[in-house]
């Protein structure tokens, strides 16, 4: 998945540094997803249907959230220049594989993977990959590997809007292990963002995080 998502992305300065941007832009049933496995869904559901906000209608919030998602994506592209894409820009079709594998796939190819949770509308009511993909990092652990629940899921960060309020945020970072950051603004989305990702960056130059790959991003 990796090579097809490198291969697919455009072209930015740091081509092979990927960050997966997340967010509740499109709807999703974690316990379809966890159907057959004994996973408790009930401790990794995300549910944001309880949030306030200006939006009008559905379709409202959920234009407002992936103009957002794009703002950070487009902005992280230029700098520090990583590569930065939605679901949406990997172009893999649905019938090929199924949005909860998706979102599992790409978070298991990229350097870092972000949550963001913008605060929207009452009625928008849907769940974000969240717990798919932070429980995939989990079951690392239950099978005894370690090193590499560790390693993943300091890639992993979910930053939430200010007057964002969910059980589940406070589960993340005890469950999980991921860090947490509120923000106020786009641009203190961004910088959030940016500072995260260019503590990645450091730590894979210098041997603290492994790389992905074999060859190192150009500094």
């Amino acid at each position: 998945m990796r090579d097809r998502l490198l291969a697919e992305l455009g072209e930015v300065p740091r081509h092979r540094f990927l960050v997966y941007l997340m967010g509740p832009y499109k709807t999703f049933s974690l316990e379809e997803m966890l159907a057959d496995t004994d996973v408790n869904t009930d401790s990794v559901s995300v549910d944001f249907g309880s949030l306030t906000g200006d939006a009008d209608t559905d379709t409202t919030a959920e234009q407002t959230v992936l103009d957002r998602l794009i703002h950070a994506r487009d902005r992280l592209r230029v700098d520090p220049g990583v590569n930065a894409f939605l679901a949406l820009d990997a172009d893999i079709d649905l019938d090929e594989m199924d949005a909860a594998t998706q979102s599992i796939a790409f978070a298991r190819a990229s350097n870092v993977t972000a949550f963001i949770a913008p605060k929207v509308g009452k009625n928008l009511g849907v769940g974000i990959e969240t717990g798919s993909v932070l429980e995939d990092i989990f079951r690392d652990q239950e099978q005894n590997n370690e090193t590499a629940l560790n390693t993943r899921a300091e890639r992993v960060v979910f930053v939430h809007e200010a007057g964002v309020r969910s059980a589940m945020i406070g589960s993340i970072s005890r469950r999980w292990d991921a860090t947490i950051y509120s923000y106020e603004t786009d641009e203190d989305l961004v910088r959030r963002l940016r500072e995260f990702v260019a503590n990645v960056i450091r730590r894979e130059l210098t041997g603290n995080l492994p790389s992905l790959d074999d060859e190192t991003d150009e500094t």
